[in-house]
């Protein structure tokens, strides 16, 4: 006997009716969709270590971005299915077409197997227009998903998908690569009688099943299977199709569930659905009490009386919209209403850590793995780093042995491609010491941990392997650089020597002076870490040494007749050169802060300096308190002699994201504001973009006070010291002054 369960993918009433059915209908044999390769990987799934979400990743090992995901969530049919016949010793297996046939169709183009580019890429879609829905999940959720009884849902489901299949397959829409699957399908089905099977029950898409009641296609199937292999070796470039995927088990996550990721059998609302497969009564209640809580973490005010009123709302709507429960839509209205009073943010905040949700499975620690990714669980355990979905900050203290061996560990996976974290702060207020991280785990990094398994079994191997390749095509000197600091971070000590020879030999032979700008900051870095991170650093300050010096004697030539764009990237390397050397230990009194400094000066003084170069020197010094020229070349700048766009390039770069300058030196604020008067109107209109781009780059406090003080400017009246009179021209204005006040008519005197 063979008996049909057409269910949707990741829906907890389908779940709870395929768990009813077969503890009724007491199989001897269970067939689910899925991959027959991850027939192996299934007793995982009564491991007491595994905790869904998660997913089978299959894979080819000579391309590991060929791959495919089959999530599984609690709530979804077939991992219930498979709990079900694990617990019950019963007989179960995948049932489907192998996926190494897919995945090298996938690497063809065209592909061996037309996919035609039907009118409704959804056949569901059909149904939920024609009931009056939006779209076929909500559809599907109110008739399907929210039956309060499962008695007869399966052979209503497969009634409905058998007339709708054939209106599709009357329109010649079905895609060819289904029926391939289903025939690999039925004769997966035809095995299992053969093996003896009395009683076997099938799990599988809804869609699918009208295609497998029907199993005397034994000989078609095998032509149409025979058909597909042939049009595949008839691509050369679709590789062999007898090469076999690995198969691994790993973390999933209810972000990458849902449909917004992209996946094709997403859902809109995982932790919703999990809410309906945990809650068996007092659904809405129990939503109503989670979304206090988390309004309340979050320092809002709620009190019980919203979750009351929130669950009357809610039930309220639905019967007022005809629905026997109220879904996901009554009670995100109600929410908005009751607990966010219209507002959507709070909204948002629920829709993010409750509706989507922010679960990660983890998988046993018996599963399938390559010896990186086993070095990496191991590293985490070591340094008590537990990947989570939900995005955080760790802040790092590299004096602390165990938080020093985390920031090794997340270096050395950045370097592998896996940015588990996103360094957002090397250095600051507590100095070298403090690294700060934002950590968001991210499922499809099992894939990058393959690819990465390439350059070595464990991440220091694979690390230093990694940047041994990449100095090895290094030919400029700033990626050197980046290079070393990166292994220094990292703490690959073997990778370290050779680098640091190279990098000697570059800077000793390299003439481009915008080269050894971009490798200093890196180099200081290097110099200011290695006191935290136990790394020799002598010969690296000694290589510093040599690079401020040589920066210094050639800068001033380098800055000489500049166009705008070449302008543009001195500005930049300059600025990244004096936040290196502010960053140096005793700058203040230090030899070469003092040659810098000097430097700096030259470049304010140049007259065939661009603006914007001559700008960002005279501000350099005048925040270094090394200048009490500032006044007099601003001035000058700003003199009516000046062309109007080099004296906006020079504020662009004297102002360059900081107007306190403007604000604590009002002499300051006077030369510009009486410079932007002297301007004619044509003159005005060419450097407002630039004045524009300027301020906008201003924090909100400094303009507004910048905005005060122009208001005050613009209001001032000028005192009896301050006007000049002529005494000849005054005498001809009062004459006319004293004719139009006359009251005596002109003609009549």
């Amino acid at each position: 006997m063979i008996t049909l369960f057409g269910i949707r993918h990741h829906g907890p009433g389908s779940a709870r009716s395929v768990r009813a059915a077969l503890e009724k209908l007491r199989p001897d044999c269970v067939l689910v969709e899925g991959p027959p390769e991850a027939n192996a990987l299934l007793p995982l799934f009564a491991d007491p270590e595994t905790t869904p979400p998660l997913a089978l990743l299959i894979y080819l090992p000579d391309n590991p971005q060929h791959a495919v995901f089959y999530p599984f969530a609690e709530f979804s049919p077939e991992w219930q299915a498979i709990r079900y016949a694990l617990t019950n010793q019963i007989s179960v297996r995948f049932m489907d077409l192998e996926q190494r046939y897919l995945l090298v169709a996938d690497r063809t183009d065209p592909a061996p197997v037309p996919m035609p580019v039907s009118p409704s890429s959804d056949p569901f879609q059909i149904l939920a227009q024609a009931a009056g829905y939006s779209d076929s999940e909500r559809w599907w959720e109110r008739f399907i998903e929210q039956r309060r009884t499962t008695e007869g849902i399966f052979s209503g489901i497969l009634e409905l998908m058998t007339t709708l299949r054939a209106e599709v397959e009357a329109l010649g829409q079905i895609e060819p690569q289904n029926l391939v699957r289903e025939a690999a399908m039925r004769k997966i089905i035809h095995t299992a009688q053969i093996e003896g099977y009395q009683n076997i029950a099938i799990v599988c898409g809804a869609w699918h099943a009208p295609a497998l009641t029907h199993l005397d296609t034994v000989q078609a199937d095998e032509a149409l299977l025979a058909d597909f292999l042939r049009s595949l070796s008839r691509d050369r470039r679709a590789g062999s199709p007898s090469s076999q995927p690995a198969v691994s088990l790993i973390p999933w996550t209810y972000d990458r569930l849902a449909r917004r990721s992209g996946y094709g059998a997403g859902i809109d609302a995982p932790g919703w659905y999990e809410h309906l497969w945990q809650s068996e009564s007092d659904i809405v209640e129990g939503w109503m009490v989670k979304v206090a809580q988390e309004m309340r973490a979050e320092g809002l005010e709620v009190s019980p009386a919203h979750a009351i009123e929130g669950t009357r709302l809610a039930e309220t709507l639905a019967a007022l919209r005809g629905h026997p429960l109220p879904g996901l839509p009554e009670v995100e209205d109600a929410i908005r209403a009751v607990f966010c009073f219209g507002d959507e943010t709070p909204l948002y905040l629920i829709h993010e850590k409750l509706i989507v949700g922010q679960r990660m499975g983890k998988v046993p620690s018996a599963a399938p793995t390559v010896p990186l990714q086993r070095d990496l669980f191991a590293a985490q355990k070591r340094t008590r780093l537990e990947p989570s979905a939900t995005p955080q900050t760790l802040d790092l203290d590299l004096r602390k042995p165990l938080l020093l061996e985390r920031s090794r560990l997340l270096h050395r996976l950045n370097l592998l491609g896996i940015p588990w974290g996103e360094l957002q702060v090397a250095s600051g207020a507590k100095g070298t010491f403090h690294e700060v991280w934002r950590m968001e785990w991210r499922p499809e990094f099992a894939v990058n941990i393959i690819e990465a398994s390439i350059w070595g079994n464990t991440l220091l191997e694979a690390a230093t392997n990694k940047i041994q390749a990449k100095a090895a095509r290094a030919t400029e000197l700033p990626m050197l650089t980046r290079l070393l600091e990166a292994a220094l971070l990292a703490d690959l000590p073997e990778v370290i020597p050779p680098l640091l020879e190279r990098t000697q030999f570059l800077v000793a032979s390299s003439t481009d002076l915008s080269h050894l700008m971009d490798a200093l900051p890196p180099l200081i870095n290097i110099s200011r870490y290695g006191n935290v991170r136990q790394t020799d650093t002598a010969l690296v300050r000694r290589i510093v040494d040599e690079l401020i010096t040589r920066v210094c004697i050639g800068l001033p030539a380098a800055c000489s007749a500049l166009n705008e764009e070449a302008a543009q990237e001195m500005f930049a390397h300059i600025k990244a050169v004096h936040q290196g050397i502010a960053l140096l230990e005793g700058v203040e009194s230090s030899e070469h802060f003092q040659a810098w400094l000097r430097t700096l000066t030259t470049l304010a003084t140049l007259s065939a300096g661009h603006g914007l170069i001559r700008g960002l020197a005279s501000r350099l010094l005048y925040d270094a308190h090394a200048d009490p020229d500032t006044f007099s070349r601003m001035s000058l700048a700003l003199s009516s002699g000046a062309p109007a766009a080099d004296a906006a390039a020079w504020l662009q770069g004297f102002l360059h994201n900081s107007g306190q300058a403007l604000i604590h030196d009002p002499a300051l604020w006077q030369l510009l504001d009486e410079w932007v008067l002297s301007l004619s109107e044509t003159s005005f209109i060419a450097v407002l973009p630039i004045l524009r781009r300027t301020f906008s780059a201003f924090s909100a406090p400094e303009r507004r006070q910048i905005g005060e003080f122009a208001r005050n400017t613009g209001n001032r009246l000028l005192s009896a010291t301050e006007i000049k009179l002529d005494p000849v021209r005054a005498e001809k204005a009062l004459a006319l002054v004293n004719l139009i006040l006359s009251p005596t008519p002109y003609d009549e005197r």
